[in-house]
């Protein structure tokens, strides 16, 4: 039955729409265009550290200069070509089947910031943007890294109930202006105790991931790390 139904429905590549041999896959080209994350990483963010292995720090410039309230933070991509492509079209395009393939890369990327007691808790979208999105992008990438590592989710832990003005062309002073009390608790869901995975889309400044893990803390978690599908990051 699956052979006939791979037949019938053949995958396809979640970049271009070419057909591919594994399911949720990415074609050569896209493969070759899509720049994951590897090799020496910022402990806090995970952006690629310039000199790799042979630094004698682990922690990036802008993290250096914007000390962060998580305690570790990993990503699958960094922002730009194709991965910049995949981050759009999942956030603004519709294509809800990225997050899936998007859950595996993230997953590996979470391996080493994962906890027994690990919860994942997508950053919050305003009621608003989510009637005119018809998603929160961030809970779909939890639900997908959470099936490949088994550790629960929970989607409504955190609250946005200030709809904030866009911060696309913000700066990040502005944008941790306008977030600072953008993100609080939700009251019904505990999370006291636990080590809660922040999931988000992109990281950029990481105005709204610092907001949500003061939220987190406030309630409570033990620890916060965060877990972005694409890192923007300089020249790239």
């Amino acid at each position: 039955m699956n052979a006939a139904l791979a037949y019938l429905y053949p995958s396809q590549c979640v970049g271009c729409g070419e057909f591919v041999d594994s399911e949720n896959g990415l074609c050569a080209s896209c493969w070759g265009e899509t720049p994951f994350v590897a090799g020496a990483v910022c402990d806090c963010c995970g952006a690629p550290l310039v000199g790799g292995d042979e630094m004698d720090r682990d922690t990036c410039d802008d993290c250096l200069k914007t000390p962060r309230p998580w305690s570790q933070g990993r990503t699958a991509l960094i922002y730009a070509r194709r991965g910049r492509r995949l981050a759009l079209s999942l956030k603004h395009g519709g294509r809800e089947d990225i997050a899936e393939t998007a859950g595996l890369w993230m997953a590996r990327a979470a391996s080493e910031i994962t906890h027994d007691n690990t919860v994942l808790v997508p950053v919050p979208l305003h009621w608003l943007r989510l009637i005119g999105r018809r998603y929160n992008q961030s809970a779909l990438l939890a639900d997908a890294v959470a099936r490949n590592i088994g550790r629960p989710v929970i989607h409504d832990a955190l609250k946005r109930p200030v709809a904030t003005r866009k911060l696309d062309h913000l700066s990040p002073g502005e944008r941790f202006g306008v977030l600072a009390k953008a993100i609080s608790p939700n009251p019904k869901r505990d999370i006291a105790g636990k080590a809660v995975l922040l999931v988000d889309d992109v990281m950029t400044s990481g105005a709204t991931l610092a907001a949500s893990t003061h939220a987190a803390l406030k309630a409570g978690a033990a620890r916060v790390d965060v877990l972005t599908l694409a890192r923007a990051v300089r020249d790239a």
